[in-house]
């Protein structure tokens, strides 16, 4: 990127987290406590699924890339976060910030096409299950998951390569982590090339995603309400409903936390608090109610804890 004399620092400075020196220790273990929660959850799923070829399946593989995007965006605002907390210090590097915002980016669109695959993988499974080992195939899948990752990263990369073209004539950071917006914010020339790309992106990916996993589960919940079996439908329910409330708290927090950078009337305190609930409530839920909530994965852990157990037991 580009610089000029008024940003020729060798740090950007980020807003105030506002913690007091009374505060520092408790919040810092709290960060680092849900850090480290987040890691053993998913890193757990990611071994069950892995380690264990019966769930090599479509939904199991879709759940491990989850784990791996929901990895990356809580290590795209942790290690910062909590190491700004310990040394009460809030700067950073521009290469640091630019590596950050791009990673925080790419979870967050991952996020909304991986959840979008596995919403149709389950109403193919549930609603035209003859159809879903012919649709939901090996090499299909694996177009998919290539698909997914490659759009995320070109979608993102372009909308930070569009940033090359200008310079920075400020240093400060209005957020609590670097994202597209904040680093906008920081350009004094016309940006609204960048703006509508970003406002496009962003509707065109919401569009679909919200049709998609709405069209689904609604198909999915009338599916199992048309279910004879008491015990099939009752589980389908909730667990359609849990998936259901994941999906649209992410949605309308993630869409606050984008559009509120366009109202200087929305509080910044509130701003900066549903941001970092993107990368935190997520990446602690997903692990648990579709991963651990699972059977066969709750099995297979089980499975591990034990064998581990035994095995430290006969050292």
């Amino acid at each position: 990127m580009k610089s000029n004399d008024s940003n020729a620092l060798s740090f950007w400075r980020m807003e105030s987290l506002g913690i007091p020196p009374s505060g520092t220790y408790p919040v810092f273990i709290a960060g680092l406590f849900t850090y480290c929660f987040i890691l053993t959850c998913n890193i757990t799923v990611l071994l069950a699924i892995g380690l264990d070829h019966h769930l090599h399946k479509p939904m199991y593989v879709l759940l491990f890339n989850l784990s791996v995007n929901d990895v990356l965006g809580a290590t795209a605002l942790f290690p910062q976060l909590i190491s700004s907390i310990l040394w009460q210090n809030r700067d950073i590097s521009p290469a640091a910030c630019l590596i950050q915002a791009i990673l925080v980016h790419i979870y967050g669109t991952g996020a909304i096409i991986i959840l979008s695959v596995m919403a149709y993988d389950r109403y193919v499974a549930i609603c035209r299950p003859l159809l879903y080992h012919s649709v939901m195939t090996s090499s299909k899948l694996r177009m998919i998951i290539v698909a997914v990752w490659t759009s995320n990263t070109v979608v993102v990369g372009v909308l930070f390569l569009m940033l090359t073209r200008f310079r920075f004539c400020r240093n400060f950071i209005t957020d609590t982590f670097c994202t597209n917006l904040s680093l906008t914010k920081m350009i004094c020339e016309n940006t609204s090339a960048n703006n509508y790309y970003g406002l496009v992106l962003t509707a065109a990916f919401q569009v679909a995603s919200n049709t998609t996993v709405l069209f689904t589960y609604i198909q999915i919940l009338i599916t199992c309400l048309l279910n004879k079996q008491a015990d099939t439908k009752s589980k389908a329910i909730r667990t359609c409903a849990t998936h259901l409330v994941v999906f649209i708290v992410f949605q309308i927090n993630a869409c606050f936390f984008i559009f509120s950078h366009r109202f200087n009337q929305v509080s910044p305190y509130l701003r900066r608090s549903v941001g970092v609930s993107v990368l935190v409530f997520p990446p602690v839920l997903n692990p648990l109610i579709y991963g651990l909530y699972t059977k066969e994965i709750r099995s297979k852990v089980i499975y591990m804890f034990r064998k581990h157990y035994v095995s430290s037991q006969k050292g």
